[in-house]
Formats: structure tokens, C-alpha cells, sequence
């Protein structure tokens, strides 16, 4: 499964747009240095019923940006963070 695949299933699992639930993990402070992927991912585990794989892949996106993949963020996969159905085709 492609990390793009891991992001559409978690909008599929919440309903929520993986642009959506960074928005919400930066309102909650999520984003500052030093929080822990463990409180993250128990977030996301209480109030979207999200599990471990699902909840790194957007702790990745929040800590890493929108790039994966390569050598570095340069070289990486764009990830699409708006949704499934505004993806380019």
C-alpha cells in the first residue's frame, strides 16, 4: 500500500480529509517541538478510532510535511492532503 493509500483510507475511516486532521493536531498544539508521536496517535486513537499505522502516517505528514520518500523532501512523493475526490487526476 502507497503512503498516498494509507492517507485516503484514514478520509475513509473519519471522514476527514488528511488536510483536515493536521489542521486539527496544529489547533491542539500537536505540531510544536518535542510532542511525542505517542500522544498524537492517542488522539487520534480516542476520537477517530484510528490505529497505530494509520495514526504515524499523519504524525509523518505533521512532522515531515507533504513529501515522503527519496533521499530527501526534494526527491519525494507529493502527498495529496485535500481529499480524495479534489485529487488530480
Amino acid at each position: 500500500m502507497s503512503f498516498q493509500a494509507y492517507l485516503d483510507n484514514i478520509e475513509d475511516k473519519t471522514g476527514l480529509t488528511p488536510r483536515q486532521l493536521i489542521t486539527q493536531a496544529q489547533e491542539k498544539g500537536f505540531d510544536a517541538p518535542g510532542t511525542k508521536a505517542g500522544v498524537i496517535v492517542d488522539w487520534l486513537k480516542a476520537d477517530y478510532d484510528l490505529g497505530r499505522g494509520h495514526a504515524m502516517a499523519i504524525v509523518h505528514v505533521l512532522k515531515n510535511g507533504d513529501k515522503v520518500g527519496g533521499k530527501d523532501a526534494a526527491e519525494g512523493e507529493k502527498l495529496w492532503l485535500e481529499g480524495k475526490a479534489s485529487k488530480p487526476a
